[in-house]
């Protein structure tokens, strides 16, 4: 008899909305932003945050690989750590008041674009593109976008793409950058220094089952841009 290999599988319960006992903790958390309030309610944040998420992303995961074959949705490795970094920050609050994932391309976890969710007790928001792209990356996708104004054109000026994001985010240059004429056609778009579009909802879009359906759709809108940018810095 041939031995089937041993397949190792992590199991979460399925996913069912977000619950409002989470969106609570958050709440409170905001409020008791400490260690010994934390430590004394980590049990919550457990069952009640941190099990939900992964829930999500692992409902989220056949849907990723049926539109973005490319995307990793893992439950352990996509959700980012309650834990705040404060070594740079005034503000030395030891926890996030949001529970957050990202969504990047296998192999290329850091320096890409990719797809971003968090839930908060205010709302929801829902990204797609690249935050903070060092200097090196930058040059790449400014190339690009000089290099292939009509497939870029395509994807901002897309009529449900406009409609459902309205534009890209982020931050700008007041000037066009360097190695490009002032005049150049692209020049507007050239001076982003982050490539994003954001979406937000109110909460209460979270806590139902079909929101993991609402998220993938969402995203399947945001790929076109988050795929032009991973082919520039590739």
């Amino acid at each position: 008899m041939q031995r089937v290999p041993f397949i190792e599988l992590d199991l979460y319960p399925p996913f069912e909305g977000f619950p409002k006992e989470g969106i609570t903790f958050l709440r409170q958390l905001k409020r008791n932003n400490n260690r010994p309030w934390f430590n004394k309610h980590k049990e919550e944040y457990e069952a009640s945050v941190k099990l939900p998420m992964q829930s999500l992303i692992s409902a989220l995961k056949p849907r990723l690989a049926q539109i973005a074959p490319e995307i990793e949705a893992d439950p352990k490795r996509s959700m980012f750590r309650i834990y705040r970094d404060t070594r740079f920050s005034k503000d030395k609050s030891p926890y996030k008041t949001h529970v957050a994932a990202i969504f990047h391309p296998r192999g290329h976890w850091q320096e890409s674009a990719g797809l971003y969710l968090h839930i908060e007790p205010a709302n929801v928001g829902l990204a797609g593109g690249i935050y903070m792209p060092q200097s090196s990356l930058l040059k790449l996708l400014r190339r690009a976008i000089a290099d292939r104004p009509e497939e870029f054109m395509g994807v901002v000026k897309n009529r449900k793409f406009k409609k459902l994001f309205g534009g890209l985010e982020g931050d700008k240059l007041k000037r066009t950058p360097q190695g490009f004429p002032p005049d150049h056609p692209m020049s507007e778009w050239l001076k982003f220094k982050q490539l994003y579009v954001y979406l937000e909802w109110p909460v209460a879009k979270c806590l139902r089952a079909a929101f993991v359906d609402d998220v993938a759709k969402v995203f399947d809108q945001m790929l076109p841009l988050v795929r032009f940018l991973n082919e520039a810095v590739e």
